[in-house]
């Protein structure tokens, strides 16, 4: 990245105030990008442990698959989950709360005695599958905020920051350049008058 200046005190003023945004600014960046690569790593390991006590509670349920073909699907329903919006990093991520279900009415009379242990197995699985779709969404949005973070800790570190440091540099030096050309001018002319005023 070329910057553009020019080789005066307010262009070095300008260009050494971006330079000290942009130093104050990236340590924080970088906290805030190790932080989101924890929590990237925390809620990828929560999904996978969820997934697993999925299977396994699936597999459980599997052995009574005979049993199954008799429970009718329509009797529960998910109505409604609870969303909650928490701050993590300066990110808001949705997060599971409450989860109502519906079930409609059944006469226990008629119905198979294991019916309330099947709707608190469903209850049971379909809790821990949306938890793990929470927790994965909860990763894609980190994730997509830590490579954006990343994304600008680099242009700050190896770009913008050198840049400038050049910037400055370079400003500098033409400016040194500038005056002893004008001391040197001055010498020349002070040297000159004392020669004729001495003839």
């Amino acid at each position: 990245m070329g910057v553009q200046f020019q080789y005066n005190k307010t262009a070095l003023q300008k260009i050494d105030k971006q330079l000290k945004i942009r130093l104050r600014a990236l340590p924080t960046l970088k906290n805030k990008e190790s932080y989101l690569r924890v929590e990237v790593k925390k809620a990828r390991d929560m999904a996978a442990d969820l997934e697993q006590k999925v299977a396994v509670k699936t597999q459980e349920l599997n052995k009574f698959m005979r049993l199954w073909q008799e429970f009718d699907a329509g009797l529960l329903s998910i109505r409604q989950v609870e969303i909650i919006a928490r701050k993590i990093a300066g990110v808001k991520i949705p997060m599971m709360g409450k989860i109502d279900y519906d079930i409609k009415p059944f006469f226990m009379f008629h119905a198979p005695s294991w019916y309330l242990d099947g709707i608190t197995q469903l209850k049971s699985v379909s809790e821990l599958q949306i938890e793990r779709q929470f927790y994965l969404r909860k990763m894609r949005i980190l994730e997509a905020i830590r490579k954006k973070t990343t994304q600008k800790v680099n242009l700050y570190e190896k770009v913008q920051i050198p840049a400038f440091e050049d910037a400055i540099r370079k400003i500098k030096r033409f400016m040194e350049d500038e005056e002893n050309l004008s001391k040197s001018g001055q010498k020349i002319l002070k040297n000159r008058m004392q020669n004729e005023a001495a003839l």
